[in-house]
């Protein structure tokens, strides 16, 4: 605690509700929380006694402590999660999934747009979301255009459409662009995919049929059996997706702890259908009781992210409930009303049930691929008859283009598998371009040097590469006089293919050429080839990057601004090459001069 007076502290400690924030030596932000009772709630991290191993750890590490007093328990939680975005404090828990979540769009146009946000929700339309991932907004996208044929194309490439696109030949679009589609028909599509997104599926297969019947009714009987496909499709859809139970629209939770591991489970339940399941597993650095653990996870997860319309009329949990009302009361000032449920009877008796057994699921299917990991890595020790075990392997590779935007990847696999958060990739500067030896050298130089002063190194030290490229290495682990690091190469056989690799100690002229089959071989080669693949696309965004540059930016006095209008004006840059240069003027902010330069530009002509 340095110089820190603790018990001078908490007696000058008010007993108001506020924020406490906990600081280490060098004035970073360790922790931030909330309390009804400062004092009491402070003063128990440092009991005498009843502190778990990673509470006494956060409180080792304490150097001063700030709090700010609120007016009440509400008010301190909108600072304490506000600190918490802010900082992303390392002892709290923390959602971790920090994007902004996927929404689908429908835009405010004649003929509307359905599209995949993410982000601010700038643009005029309707939003519908948040869903929980990528893939089951996409999803939703992908039903909506089958059923409903709605165009996915932006205005600027709508807006300059002589006949259909593939879209229209795969029966995915009617083709609004070239008028094979009347406007009114068009706008009963949109409202019947506004119904669908609503979760109103029984109104629109009512709809759905009406339709139906009154086509066949005018002997249009080609429309009516489009009408009846379309049904089929929805209550298909219906079939693989839902569990009907009422009209809630709710979110059960629960926080189940086993086997060392704890989960929290979210089931999502709209117009009493289940839409999702989710799995958390927060990770306790602080060491708080399970309890406090929920509380703070569904503050942090409802109070930060979510849009009113996309929150649940009623949380189901089995839990005490006492705990949530300030959560609650926020959201009451933010305009949103929310229930709790213990769920002791009837249908959330039974989602409960089904929320614990995804939990329990959950934490098994990461236990085994733990236990797989670890088998994978004591297989690789035994095959190279180490004297202790692995418990992390970073692989090396190097990737270039006749030496140009050469790039150096590290991946990293430890006792749950593939670590992606420790991956890495370096640049390769002032080294001759097409010396993969010196680009190796370099880029494992600069990563053991970080790790040497974090205390950090790994257990194994895998290098793409033969006899040569394991001296390069070599050389740098004496440099840095690192000796507990084995280090090995893989390299391609004679003949090159797959299984038929060698492994290569420094200083040895013979290969070990392990069984094909072997465990711990095929760990080494799939680590080895997940190198390789996170190098190459490293070093095809970087060529990317250097060579796709449009011709566009290149016209002298545009920018981004600019750009944006005549794109949205022409359509495309071969619309804008066949234009005259009086219609350059009629684009916003373009004057008549600088018409004059980006005409002449887009010709090669100079300007006058």
């Amino acid at each position: 605690m340095s110089s820190f007076d603790i018990k001078a502290f908490l007696k000058s400690l008010t007993q108001r509700a506020g924020v406490y924030r906990m600081y280490d030596e060098e004035s970073g932000l360790l922790y931030v929380g909330k309390a009804k009772n400062l004092k009491n709630r402070v003063s128990s991290y440092f009991r005498a006694r009843g502190l778990n191993a990673k509470t006494v750890a956060l409180v080792s590490r304490i150097h001063h402590i700030e709090v700010t007093v609120t007016g009440s328990e509400a008010e301190a939680l909108i600072l304490e999660q506000t600190l918490i975005k802010k900082h992303r404090p390392p002892y709290n828990i923390l959602l971790k999934d920090d994007k902004s979540y996927p929404y689908l769009h429908i835009s405010d146009h004649p003929y509307p747009l359905l599209s995949y946000a993410r982000g601010r929700r700038r643009k005029k339309g309707f939003y519908f979301g948040p869903y929980p991932n990528p893939g089951a907004a996409r999803e939703a996208q992908n039903y909506l255009q089958r059923l409903f044929l709605l165009r996915n194309c932006e205005d600027s490439y709508f807006n300059h459409r002589s006949r259909p696109c593939l879209q229209y030949e795969i029966n995915r679009c009617s083709a609004p662009c070239v008028g094979l589609i009347s406007r009114e028909d068009y706008d009963s599509d949109i409202q019947r995919a506004r119904m669908f997104l609503e979760g109103k599926s029984r109104e629109l297969i009512s709809d759905l049929q009406l339709a139906m019947d009154g086509a066949a009714a005018q002997l249009e009987f080609e429309k009516a059996a489009e009408y009846r496909d379309r049904v089929d499709l929805l209550r298909r859809i219906q079939e693989r997706q839902r569990t009907e139970a009422g009209d809630k629209n709710a979110d059960v939770w629960c926080l189940v702890e086993w086997q060392a591991m704890t989960c929290v489970q979210r089931l999502t339940f709209r117009k009493g259908r289940l839409i999702n399941s989710q799995s958390f597993f927060p990770d306790n650095k602080a060491g708080m009781e399970l309890d406090e653990l929920f509380v703070s996870y569904l503050e942090q997860f409802y109070l930060n992210g979510h849009s009113a319309e996309s929150l649940p009329e009623v949380l189901i949990m089995d839990a005490d409930l006492d705990g949530f009302a300030p959560m609650l009361e926020v959201l009451k000032g933010r305009g949103v009303s929310m229930s709790l449920q213990r769920g002791l009877r009837g249908d959330g008796r039974q989602w409960l049930a089904m929320a614990q057994e995804n939990a329990r699921a959950g934490i098994q299917s990461v236990l085994s691929g733990r236990q797989a990991a670890l088998g994978k890595l004591d297989a690789a020790a035994d095959l190279l008859s180490m004297n202790s075990s692995i418990g992390r392997i970073e692989c090396f590779d190097i990737s270039h283009s006749q030496g140009e935007a050469a790039y150096a990847s590290c991946v990293v696999y430890g006792k749950e598998g593939l670590d992606k958060s420790r991956y890495r990739r370096f640049s390769v500067r002032n080294v001759t371009a097409g010396d993969d030896y010196a680009a190796l050298e370099d880029s494992v130089r600069r990563h053991l040097t970080r790790m040497l002063e974090q205390e950090d190194l790994p257990d194994l030290l895998l290098i793409d590469g033969g006899k040569g490229q394991v001296s390069r290495v070599q050389q740098v682990l004496e440099e840095l006089s690192i000796t507990d690091v084995y280090l090995l190469g893989i390299s391609k056989g004679t003949t090159r293919k797959s299984g038929w690799e060698y492994l290569w100690r420094p200083a040895t002229s013979i290969p070990i050429t392990p069984d094909a089959h072997n465990e711990g071989f095929r760990l080494l080669q799939y680590v080895r080839d997940e190198a390789h693949r996170f190098a190459i696309t490293g070093h095809r965004k970087e060529r990317a990057k250097k060579r796709g540059q449009s011709d566009l930016e290149k016209l002298p006095g545009v920018g981004p601004k600019r750009r944006r209008e005549l794109l949205l004006h022409f359509g495309s840059l071969r619309n804008m090459r066949g234009a005259p240069r009086e219609e350059f003027e009629k684009v916003p902010g373009i004057s008549k001069a600088l018409a004059g330069q980006i005409f002449a530009a887009l010709h090669g002509e100079e300007q006058e």
